[in-house]
């Protein structure tokens, strides 16, 4: 029974890290599933998703929910993303993260950081983000399982989806700067990584968010993702890697 539990998950490579990052960095929501306090008994809520720089997830959710009382009782939880698309729903990847939560502390940098990526991510929760019932949680991954379909299951560690480098802080200093310059001066580009790297369709994509491995953009509700050739070593690397990502995209178009 081990032996053919073991032949079910395959081995995990660049290409199903490839596509749990996807997952992950393009999701807009999740399902959440907590443990209920007094009962034991598991709740599952669904939640808006974005994610920090480093990769972990963000959610921005109420004081008074049920799940959020319940992860402040036990921070763990587990997160699952990915959207079922048209067809059946269990043909299309899906990942579980399983994490533990931690409240983020109005007023710090840390949370302004990932109230500013959540609000790039998702803008109509300016609504209530600065609620005084409102909390931003952080998930940290300790380990997800992926689903790229039928008969494609891997495991991954913490260490295959979360950014550990310096190039975190460097990037996350002048994010927000190097997004607005994007987006106010550089649409053409942007409409460039859209079509030529994600096969998106629409006018008027935005950057939402740099990372170490690539970008995250959106066209209304519409998100897609665009990885870099290459993993960013520093974040002066950034301003070169889309200049060059530019050009071939221009020429194929």
């Amino acid at each position: 029974m081990a032996d053919r539990k073991k032949d079910v998950i395959r081995e995990t490579d660049a290409e199903a890290i490839r596509l749990a990052k996807t997952l992950i960095r393009s999701a807009r929501f999740g399902a959440l599933a907590v443990i209920e306090p007094g009962t034991g008994s598991p709740l599952a809520s669904r939640v808006g998703v974005a994610t920090d720089i480093d990769g972990a997830p963000l959610i921005l959710v109420s004081m008074l929910s049920a799940h959020t009382g319940a992860i402040l009782a036990d921070p763990r939880c587990s997160l699952l993303v990915g959207e079922p698309g048209r067809g059946d729903p269990l043909a299309h990847p899906r990942l579980t993260l399983v994490c533990r939560a931690a409240r983020l502390e109005r007023g710090s940098g840390e949370h302004a950081r990932a109230e500013r990526r959540y609000l790039n991510r998702n803008p109509k929760a300016k609504l209530y983000a600065g609620l005084g019932d409102f909390s931003i949680f952080r998930l940290e991954p300790e380990r997800a399982s992926l689903n790229g379909g039928f008969g494609k299951a891997y495991l991954l560690e913490r260490a295959d989806l979360v950014t550990t480098a310096p190039i975190v802080e460097e990037l996350a200093a002048g994010e927000q700067s190097a997004l607005d310059h994007m987006n106010a001066d550089h649409s053409d580009a942007i409409a460039v990584y859209a079509r030529h790297f994600a096969k998106a369709a629409g006018d008027g994509w935005v950057v939402t968010g740099f990372d170490a491995d690539g970008m995250d953009l959106a066209l209304g509700d519409d998100v897609c993702r665009v990885f870099f050739p290459e993993p960013l070593r520093t974040a002066s690397e950034l301003r070169h890697v889309l200049v060059d990502m530019a050009k071939p995209g221009r020429v194929a178009d």
